[in-house]
């Protein structure tokens, strides 16, 4: 409907934006504090996006937090390291525009919002061995926050992922957990447990859905939505995009579905396209993304590609020269009764903690089992191209199991028999028998056990290098010696589940400038049209420097959007 000339203008605000992620709501707020009458709009019927199911890491580089949390940085330092993980994967300007303004943003936001983040004292780049590498203080983490706050809009946030609550509706950080697992051996853990639970309890008696103490990026997309309401910033839910309006070249609004009828919304200065790339949109992932793959997304299913087509309707270009299309982790799947699936994400937990193994289908290891989940994906898909890597399976013993649990099998002793029916674990009293049950060769699981238990007891890892870099250790059991991601594999039963090549987002997307104008063939913006978040091609380019780097740039990028629309006068004020 790109280019249709609308019957009548509906509405008609200063800024349109669409989609209420970070970047969508970064943007609505920076257009906001600009001075700009602003409507956010989002598809679904929840606020938050991708960022309210997120880990809520913000990699923002050079940011005011950074010497006080004990690192201090400068421009050469992490430019350096841009180039020797980026590199050329995205163009030098971009990521030099995100370097420079994100920790200026981040101030912005903690002077105009609600959003209030903390550098990390102790949290090393992905990639901690190369040049610039920093050990912390470029990665913040949103404060708890009190979803209480949001008085009835509270039901609008959307939900985190089960897999960060416990008792049903708990939400928990790693600390946390760590907390909850050890009460019966820690006074300290015993008290910090029971403030939690008491907490969580007197949330359900007062009627609301699940906790109300928010933390994570369900922590950041409640501080945004807040921030959000707190400007009177009008918001549509269910109210997908239908079309880009186009009149001579310029972007002047767009088309929405609101209550079941085309509403024709004018935006004096511009849009936003906010809507979180295109993991759930089959044929791209088809076309961009490497084989095989399949509806494996960490992402809300309604992260669909509208956004990204739109936009190219309109007039906007693709970005090429990525190294990877996608942000990957390694997901397994839980298939229930009625059909319906429950992806887990293995991020941080598992995989690194002393005792995990991950073999391919010919039962051999492939990979540092403690690399970032983006390195696991892509080492699952080089192994892939000579034997059959996709799905992998990650093996355990009985030790780890009752200490760390296995994806959805949770520690300290919880039910598993029904995971076990229901075809996602797999457990045997022998590596012979597991390795039947996942069907690889018993002989290569056996001597890969033998292999690797003989590390864990050495606490050098020749192979793979398991346990080999400060991040490695970072997410290890920091109490086990001599290697904190090194243990033995030998007490049955043993276990296993299968993992394949899921996303946590798409990195390819829209070309657009330091402004997050969308860009045309020739290079030149398409008036009136911005792109952020992850319907922007990356200006990590796929690689995944550290822990943060969507959200970094999804923050910045849309308040500098917001600020720019803001600032950039009507066409007609300009004629």
């Amino acid at each position: 409907m790109s280019g249709v000339t609308a019957p009548t203008w509906d509405e008609e605000v200063d800024v349109l934006v669409i989609g209420s992620g970070a970047a969508g709501m970064s943007a609505a707020l920076g257009a906001s504090v600009g001075g700009c009458r602003v409507l956010l709009v989002e598809k679904t019927e929840r606020i938050g996006g991708s960022t309210a199911v997120s880990g809520g890491a913000v990699w923002a580089p050079l940011n005011s937090q950074s010497a006080g949390a004990g690192h201090p940085d400068d421009f050469d330092k992490v430019w350096t390291y841009m180039r020797h993980t980026v590199g050329d994967a995205a163009p030098a300007e971009m990521q030099e525009a995100f370097l420079r303004a994100a920790g200026p943003v981040m101030d912005a936001l903690a002077q105009h919002t609600q959003v209030r983040l903390a550098a990390r004292t102790h949290s090393p780049d992905y990639y901690p061995d190369r040049p610039g590498a920093a050990m912390g203080g470029r990665s913040l983490d949103p404060l708890m926050f009190d979803g209480r706050t949001l008085g009835a809009h509270f039901k609008e946030l959307r939900d985190p992922l089960p897999e960060f609550m416990v008792l049903g509706g708990m939400m928990v950080t790693m600390t946390d957990v760590k907390h909850l697992l050890a009460v019966t051996r820690s006074f300290t853990a015993w008290k910090e447990g029971v403030k939690l639970v008491l907490r969580y309890v007197g949330d359900r008696l007062r009627g609301y859905h699940r906790g109300t103490r928010l933390v994570l990026g369900n922590a950041l997309a409640g501080r945004l939505f807040r921030s959000v309401l707190d400007r009177g910033i009008p918001y549509w839910l269910r109210a997908p995009l239908v079309s880009l309006q186009v009149d001579e070249g310029r972007v002047v609004g767009a088309c929405i579905e609101r209550d079941g009828r085309a509403t024709w919304v004018r935006a004096r200065r511009g849009v936003v396209v906010a809507t979180g790339g295109f993991p759930w949109n089959a044929a791209l992932r088809e076309r961009l993304y490497p084989s095989p793959t399949g509806p494996w997304s960490m992402a809300p299913a309604g992260n669909a590609g509208d956004g990204i087509m739109l936009a190219q309707a309109a007039g906007a270009t693709m970005g090429t020269g990525h190294f990877s299309p996608a942000f990957w982790a390694p997901v397994s799947i839980l298939t229930r009764p009625d059909g319906t699936q429950v992806r887990y994400p293995h991020l941080v937990w598992d995989r690194a903690k002393p005792g995990l193994m991950a073999v391919n289908a010919a039962g051999r290891r492939f990979v540092n089992e403690s690399t970032s989940y983006h390195e696991f994906v892509l080492a699952m898909y080089r192994s892939h191209a000579e034997v059959p890597s996709l799905p992998a399976y990650l093996v355990c013993d009985s030790d780890f199991m009752e200490r760390w649990g296995l994806g959805l099998a949770l520690p300290g002793g919880r039910p598993r028999d029904h995971l076990v029916r229901a075809g996602y674990l797999a457990k045997a009293d022998t590596l012979e028998a597991l390795a039947a049950q996942i069907k690889v060769d018993p002989a290569a699981l056996r001597a890969s056990a033998e292999a690797f238990d003989q590390a864990g007891v050495n606490g050098v890892d020749p192979e793979f290098g398991k346990g080999s870099t400060a991040y490695n250790r970072y997410l290890g059991d920091a109490e086990h010696q001599p290697n904190p991601c090194l243990g033995r594999l030998r007490q049955a039963p043993f276990y296993a589940v299968a993992v394949v090549a899921g996303d946590i987002g798409t990195a390819c997307g829209i070309r657009c400038d330091a402004n997050a104008q969308a860009l045309s063939a020739d290079g030149t913006p398409v008036s009136g049209l911005h792109v952020v978040g992850n319907d922007m091609h990356s200006v990590m380019g796929g690689q995944y420097p550290a822990p943060g780097i969507t959200l970094g740039p999804a923050l910045t990028f849309g308040w500098l959007a917001g600020q720019h629309l803001a600032h950039t006068l009507p066409a007609e004020s300009h004629a």
